[in-house]
């Protein structure tokens, strides 16, 4: 089953460019699907293309094996228009490593990642033009409430965004208000928050906190802010409420961790 790589405006896809890939397979009547940031190196056939965080993850379980191939022939067909193209390689995760050279330094923060619900969808509805206004006022909304809160952004995922903060109140204070401000461009979000340690070298950073904090964000729904129960535990003095949510093998991360939805 092929691959799909987002080319966007960027038709030659040259190294260094960041952009978005969609995955999908079939397995008897079970369709899996990831989909996420990733970045190209080098051109051509000799180019390698990366997930540069944990890709988002999803399985849909259908009653039948046709059932299963109509799913996957009208999901690829619905991505057509989207600029994507077939990719033979496999797409290996890779978070840029810190610069060889510089000295590299432990910090710790809450990491928050947000990205946009259906936002495939939202883009063939929209088209082209008016998504890229979409978004340039979504990045603009988001960029104002980080600045205000004092994150610190660090990478954009073509509809997403991952950022750090050093406090994890002014982490959650700046995911609800993001979530409020972008429902009046008739979006909705979905967002995740880990609190961890990782390395720093230069511009790059690295380290388990920012998996964790990225399979905590694919499992919230639209609307929802999902906080790993190591965020909860350094708020215990704060005013916010939180639900239970259940304990979660988080893809790839060891051990089952409790998550809680923040609810205000």
């Amino acid at each position: 089953m092929p691959k799909f790589l987002r080319i966007g405006i960027h038709k030659s896809n040259v190294s260094g460019y960041t952009s978005k890939a969609w995955w999908i397979r079939r397995a008897g009547s079970t369709v899996s699907l990831k989909w996420g940031p990733v970045e190209v190196d080098g051109a051509g056939d000799g180019r390698k293309v990366y997930w540069t965080v944990p890709p988002r993850e999803k399985s849909i379980r259908c009653r039948t094996v046709p059932l299963a191939k109509d799913y996957v022939k009208n999901a690829v067909a619905r991505r057509g228009s989207h600029s994507y193209e077939p990719l033979a390689e496999k797409i290996a995760i890779r978070l840029r490593p810190a610069n060889r050279g510089t000295e590299l330094k432990q910090v710790s923060a809450t990491i928050l990642f947000v990205d946009i619900v259906r936002s495939t969808e939202k883009a063939a509805r929209l088209g082209d033009s008016r998504w890229a206004k979409v978004m340039a006022y979504y990045y603009a909304a988001v960029r104002k409430e980080m600045k205000t809160l004092r994150g610190k952004e660090v990478v954009t995922t073509g509809d997403g965004l991952l950022a750090t903060f050093k406090a994890p109140a002014a982490a959650v204070g700046c995911a609800t208000a993001i979530r409020e401000a972008v429902r009046t461009l008739g979006l909705d979000i979905r967002v995740g928050l880990h609190a961890g340690d990782y390395k720093v070298g230069g511009p790059d950073v690295s380290g388990l906190a920012f998996h964790i904090g990225a399979r905590v964000a694919a499992k919230a729904r639209a609307g929802e802010v999902l906080v790993s129960s190591t965020v909860k535990d350094l708020m215990s003095q704060s005013d916010v409420r939180f639900k239970d949510r259940g304990t979660h093998q988080l893809k790839g991360v060891p051990k089952r961790w409790r998550l809680y939805r923040v609810d205000h």
